[in-house]
């Protein structure tokens, strides 16, 4: 055992170090098996200051440490590289309920509880927690930190970054900054918290949140609506937001394009229109009202759009388990896309307004450069974030598709630049992003970002290869 690993297990125990391939394995290969690395140990610190200690001991050593919690990551943001030189910090231990306050609306957790148990815990108080991805069975609150995860509900409350009040983090030195302040207002400096929510552990290691509560809606509305195209859904948005306000939790895109592959895939997804439309808006409306009330003001906002000519079709859900259905079509996108095989997936966001000339435009686009090329578009179009894939061409092999693909995202990235857009929305740039960096980041903003890495992180021990290109002065 080297002086490494024995002072490790000197800090956390030897069980908690894990240095066999076989215990490690978990550990080395993100969830989508797109990037495989290697580690000299796997650490599972269970405390803040069992963070520190590691911090500490890898800073003398000099060692990165790649900072890990469910390993959910899109953009193999979790993952170490194949040197072999790092050590993987899972957070998986760190997953207790701290404190919940139904006063003053917030919740205390580890970084590594799950995001289902904190939305449970929410509910036992009475309250609500309203980020719901996914993977919120097994993603962590730290990765949803670190990542700024979005969801189907930012429309209405917001990312990660708007329903965080307080952090508490380990520094690259091992020291420990505590932010867990619950406050609403603090005007009394810089805003901390905010450098290392969606750094993607570059920065620090998150051990704990403050996060926001809400009340719990008693009454939900859902509509699984048909509408022309992308310009009908933008002109549909504002209609329903004017009638309904801020009742409005969720405004979720799809082309009949990937409808019919959700329902080609998924077996017991039904649509519930009268024929496949040429694209649809999932949309949810949340309150304290009464259901039929709720319901009611749906229906009138969707009879008003009929008449305007922006919707075709409209299904109004009658109870739970129609509502149920109707998210499980949209829910069912993501395994549909790995069931079709390999596609060329873009997590994009774009000012909302601009939304429907981009698909109309990249659309046109990638068609030109690849004939018979299939966009599968779908996402959150209330707050700008789509999901932009293409599938090869029908009869397409794998490696002629591999050759076309980066070509493929340099003109879907173009055209987001173009409307100064962003190339990540909600997935981060983690190692799949961060040679684009240089070409889609003004010099001036990566000047700054490395500024604040060096001054956070000296060695560059965080995560690295992650987020950040390496630095010109490098």
């Amino acid at each position: 055992m080297d002086d490494l690993i024995a002072e490790l297990a000197g800090a956390l125990g030897e069980a908690n170090v894990l240095v066999s391939e076989q215990d490690q394995a978990p550990f080395l290969t993100d969830w989508l098996g797109k990037y495989r690395g290697a580690a000299r140990a796997v650490v599972r610190p269970g405390s803040t200051t069992e963070v520190a200690a590691v911090m500490r001991i890898c800073a003398r050593h000099k060692i990165p440490v790649v900072p890990q919690g469910g390993n959910t990551s899109m953009s193999g943001g979790a993952t170490p590289d194949t040197t072999g030189d790092a050590i993987v910090l899972s957070l998986m231990r760190l997953n207790s309920i701290r404190n919940i306050d139904a006063i003053s609306n917030t919740i205390v957790v580890d970084a590594g509880v799950v995001l289902a148990k904190v939305q449970q815990a929410a509910q036992q108080a009475g309250r609500f927690f309203p980020l719901s991805l996914g993977a919120e069975g097994s993603c962590t609150i730290g990765g949803n930190l670190a990542a700024n995860a979005g969801g189907v509900a930012v429309l209405r409350y917001g990312t990660m970054r708007e329903l965080t009040l307080g952090l508490e983090v380990v520094l690259a030195d091992g020291r420990i900054w505590d932010g867990l302040t619950a406050l609403r207002k603090d005007n009394t400096g810089y805003a901390l918290r905010d450098l290392f929510i969606g750094s993607e552990g570059t920065l620090g290691i998150i051990t704990g949140a403050v996060l926001k509560l809400f009340a719990r809606p008693h009454a939900r509305a859902t509509a699984f609506v048909a509408v022309q195209d992308a310009a009908a859904a933008l002109n549909l948005l504002p209609a329903v937001r004017d009638r309904c306000g801020d009742r409005l939790t969720a405004f979720e895109f799809m082309t009949g394009e990937c409808l019919a592959l959700i329902l080609h895939h998924i077996g017991d997804a039904r649509l519930p229109l009268a024929a496949m439309p040429p694209a649809a808006v999932l949309i949810e409306l949340s309150d304290q009202d009464d259901e039929p009330g709720l319901r009611e003001r749906l229906e009138a906002a969707l009879i008003d759009s009929v008449e305007a000519g922006l919707v075709l079709d409209a299904a109004v859900a009658q109870d739970v388990t129609q509502a149920k259905a109707f998210w499980h079509i949209r829910e069912g996108v993501s395994e549909a896309l790995v069931r079709e095989g390999k596609a060329a997936k873009h997590d994009v966001s774009i000012p909302v307004s601009a939304m429907a000339d981009f698909v109309t435009s990249t659309d046109a686009a990638v068609r030109a450069a690849a004939p018979g090329i299939r966009p599968i578009v779908f996402g959150h179009l209330g707050d700008g974030n789509l999901h932009y894939n293409l599938l090869p061409a029908e009869g397409q092999t794998p490696a002629d598709f591999a050759a076309i693909a980066p070509d493929l995202t340099r003109i879907v990235h173009d055209e987001i630049v173009r409307r100064r857009g962003s190339i990540s929305a909600e997935h981060g740039i983690g190692q799949l992003r961060v040679g684009e960096m240089k070409l889609r980041k003004a010099p001036l903003e990566l000047e700054l970002m490395h500024q604040l890495k060096h001054l956070l992180d000296p060695a560059g021990l965080l995560n690295p290869g992650k987020l950040l290109p390496a630095s010109p002065t490098n």
